[in-house]
């Protein structure tokens, strides 16, 4: 019993002192519409002052108050619901005045229209709790000044008006959930298919160039054993083909961990950065490439930073292994200002290339890396027939 009370209590207050209701935003459409909804609520007010002042009596000025207080809450629906209905009670307590002493209706026609359409739009606004209370409170002012012959056909009369906009309330919100629902849905959909598409890549890359990488790995460490004799320089590039392959093989797993991950978590383990160019040059040397760095001390960049300028190199190398075998390459990492300078080029090539008609996506790699960062990147053949890529990558040391 103590619980049904206090929810009742707590119902009443929201009403008469609650907090209103969000307004309701109206398209351009509806606004074009407001200067003649104003033009109406001018009109029913200038109509019921006139009836005031005549049949009931009353001093134009006295009239024309009552008549604005009646006629406001028409202005008040979609922005303030329940400020409207508010004023709508108060102007049917102050409308009653001298309704008895001349034709024993306590409210003009006009006041009446406009008190069953603002109960009707606010019961449709507000919640269930609410709408009853505003139909209990609305029904006072009916049993103070209404003729007891017409006391039930009024009060009912509301009634029905509260329970029909509550209705309409009710299904307008139900409606809202359903779509909201329907769009979750949808969202729910699209996220379901972009797992099933990385899912699907990362089958992919595992089938093929997972497996491919293996055997690179497997091939290159068993080569030595299986030529016999071989200089120690040939079984070094052997052993730096391993090791790219396994280093490589480890960072496609990681990359299809993610790819096959609901949560989608960034990678958990160290990402390269400039500290590890070296050991890629090294790499690179053992290869067989023919490779300067020329890397400036200075303060580490950012992780995002050292992470794009290592992607780049090791694309950049790449590039000029498979475009330009046989040429020198230099690499130059310059700190300056607030920017991460990158360079790398090569010479022409002693040697037709590997791949000359290989398209693949590097360059627009590199610059797509460059760019997320708010850099430049710009990559072109040299004047004597090599390569250069230039990458600048801003950072701030605060």
């Amino acid at each position: 019993m103590g619980s049904i009370l206090r929810t009742a209590w707590h119902g009443l207050r929201r009403t008469l002192a609650g907090p209103d209701y969000s307004p309701i935003r109206v398209g351009p459409r509806w606004r074009r519409l407001a200067g003649l909804g104003v033009a109406l609520v001018v009109a029913l007010g200038i109509i019921t002052a006139q009836y005031l002042n005549d049949d009931r009596r009353l001093p134009m000025a006295a009239a024309v108050v009552i008549a604005a207080l009646a006629v406001l809450p028409l202005l008040l629906l979609l922005s303030r619901p329940l400020v409207a209905w508010r004023l709508m009670i108060v102007a049917q307590l102050f409308g009653a005045f001298n309704s008895g002493l001349y034709d024993g209706w306590p409210w003009a026609p006009s006041q009446i229209v406009i008190s069953l359409v603002v109960v009707l739009v606010v019961a449709a606004r507000v919640d269930g709790q609410v709408a009853v209370w505003m139909g209990v409170i609305t029904l006072i002012p009916v049993w103070i000044f209404v003729q007891p012959s017409n006391q039930a056909g009024v009060a009912l009369l509301y009634t029905v008006v509260v329970v029909v906009g509550d209705l309409i309330g009710r299904n307008a919100r139900i409606k809202r959930a359903l779509t909201e629902q329907s769009e979750v849905s949808e969202l729910e959909k699209a996220r379901r298919a972009v797992l099933e598409e990385r899912a699907r890549i990362a089958r992919e890359l595992h089938d093929v160039v997972a497996h491919h990488m293996s055997m690179i790995a497997v091939q290159a460490e068993t080569a030595p054993y299986r030529l016999g004799d071989l200089p120690d320089p040939v079984r070094d590039e052997f052993s730096g083909i391993a090791g790219a392959a396994r280093g490589a093989l480890t960072e496609m797993r990681r990359l299809l961990g993610v790819l096959r991950s609901d949560a989608a978590e960034p990678l958990k383990a160290p990402q390269p950065g400039l500290t590890d160019l070296p050991e890629l040059v090294a790499t690179a040397r053992r290869a067989g490439v023919e490779i300067e760095l020329d890397a400036a001390g200075g303060p580490e960049p950012p992780e995002p930073v050292g992470l794009a300028a290592y992607r780049i190199v090791q694309e950049a190398l790449a590039n000029a292994t498979r475009h330009a075998p046989g040429a020198p390459v230099r690499v130059e990492i310059r700190p300056w200002s607030r920017q991460l300078l990158i360079r790398v080029h090569n010479g022409p090539s002693a040697q037709p290339a590997t791949d000359a008609t290989s398209e693949g996506h590097g360059l627009t790699g590199m610059r797509e890396r460059a760019v997320l960062l708010g850099g430049e990147f710009e990559a072109a053949p040299t004047a004597e027939g090599g390569f250069e890529v230039d990458a600048r990558l801003p950072y701030d040391q605060t």
